[in-house]
């Protein structure tokens, strides 16, 4: 047992065994996602002479999420939670198709509307889906790593650290696949970027929320879990 009751564990030896918070943070996790998606990507806002996707605010909680998952509950525990937002997304994707689609009754007068809001192009769904499931994957494996080779030490370098390869792993795929054709090279290039410093600044921020988070979780548990001997691999759910 390290301080304060907290025991070092290799991920592995935790197997399928219950932990008392990791539910709710995986619905968290979902939920945040699917909102900032829903809600917030259709709207863009003006604050002090700067445009921006509304969604910017409240996405980056996912990565802080992602990280709190990692941090606590190891890299199996955190995959499955990707693997379960990716299946939401898709089923988002395939109920907002079909209630755009259906014909709207007689005298209805906000067809227009949920077509602005909820109509958006294949490309920008394949996009969005593909760059979340790339871009929390890294994360998670590049926070995993870091512990490993911290030794635990240092939460906010690997909290930062990570954000920063899997946000740009996330901006890389998304900005080109979504919007390359349509906005010209420049346009892309500065999306991107701007997007991408944007959401490291929000980790940044949120950086003593996280630190907060994860230390009372880690007590409340009684475990601190490392990924030494873990399958990588993205391509299971499975513990």
């Amino acid at each position: 047992m390290s301080e304060a009751g907290i025991q070092k564990v290799e991920a592995v030896a935790l197997g399928a065994r219950p932990l008392r918070y990791y539910d709710f943070f995986m619905a968290a996790f979902v939920a945040i996602l699917l909102l900032s998606n829903l809600i917030g990507a259709a709207k863009l806002s003006t604050l002090g002479g700067f445009t921006f996707g509304a969604g910017i605010l409240f996405f980056p909680l996912g990565y802080v999420l992602g990280d709190v998952l990692t941090e606590v509950y190891g890299y199996a525990r955190a995959r499955r939670c990707v693997w379960a937002g990716f299946a939401a997304m898709l089923f988002m994707a395939v109920m907002s198709w079909v209630v755009v689609s259906l014909p709207p009754a007689a005298g209805w007068p906000d067809q227009g509307a949920y077509e602005a809001v909820f109509g958006s192009t294949w490309r920008i769904v394949f996009a969005s889906v593909t760059a979340f499931w790339a871009g929390e994957f890294t994360n998670s494996f590049v926070l995993a790593k870091m512990k490993l080779m911290t030794g635990g030490r240092h939460l906010w370098a690997r909290t930062i650290g990570s954000t920063i390869v899997g946000e740009g792993v996330d901006s890389l795929i998304f900005y080109p696949l979504a919007f390359y054709g349509h906005w010209t090279t420049a346009q892309v290039l500065t999306v991107m970027v701007t997007n991408w410093m944007l959401k490291v600044g929000w980790e940044v921020v949120l950086t003593p929320v996280t630190y907060v988070i994860v230390n009372t979780i880690k007590r409340r548990e009684g475990l601190d879990v490392y990924d030494a001997g873990t399958d990588f691999t993205p391509f299971r759910t499975r513990l």
